[in-house]
């Protein structure tokens, strides 16, 4: 017999499995890329890079997230500004490169990603480091306008946040060939 409290988890996985299937394309191959810059799953520029140019974006993106380690140590215990200056500081730089990489298209996406990336912990934070991020001038306005639209009220003026960690984490998955499946 299966009681609630533990299908739950497998319901909560399957949610965010949904969330994930929601996103673009170019936005779920961006998050799993992230994902394995950022935990050295794999060799991100052998699996990812298209071209030179993508190359070169996977190198800055780990010099980038050299940071994590540092950003998930420096999460506050409290709402007090003093305690989130270097935290909000070292989180909105990271955060303003993924929005410049252009596959971050919303609020949902980045969420999602620093979820992963720092910790279900951070979650109160991730509505000002992504206003700020989105607000930054490296990113053109329309742009800047999209991404800062994409974020609710809701979201903005939240009471409280889950410190569920998320359990998915999504990977590349290699193509199979339907004729040589069968």
């Amino acid at each position: 017999m299966t009681t609630g409290n533990t299908s739950a988890p497998g319901m909560l996985t399957l949610a965010e499995i949904k969330e994930f299937a929601s996103f673009t394309a170019a936005t779920q191959r961006y998050i799993r890329r992230s994902l394995d810059v950022a935990f050295d799953r794999k060799d991100a520029v052998e699996l990812w890079s298209r071209d030179v140019v993508e190359a070169a974006g996977i190198q800055a993106q780990y010099r980038f997230y050299e940071r994590l380690p540092e950003i998930r140590a420096l999460i506050p215990d409290s709402s007090s500004i003093e305690d989130a200056e270097p935290f909000m500081a070292a989180l909105v730089i990271v955060s303003a490169f993924d929005l410049g990489q252009g596959r971050i298209d919303g609020f949902g996406a980045y969420r999602f990603l620093y979820e992963r990336l720092v910790g279900a912990e951070a979650r109160p934070w991730f509505p000002a480091a992504f206003c700020a991020a989105a607000s930054m001038p490296h990113l053109q306005p329309e742009k800047r306008k999209l991404l800062l639209q994409s974020i609710s009220e809701a979201v903005a003026t939240a009471p409280g946040w889950s410190k569920r960690a998320p359990r998915f984490f999504p990977e590349w998955v290699e193509k199979v060939d339907a004729t040589v499946a069968r």
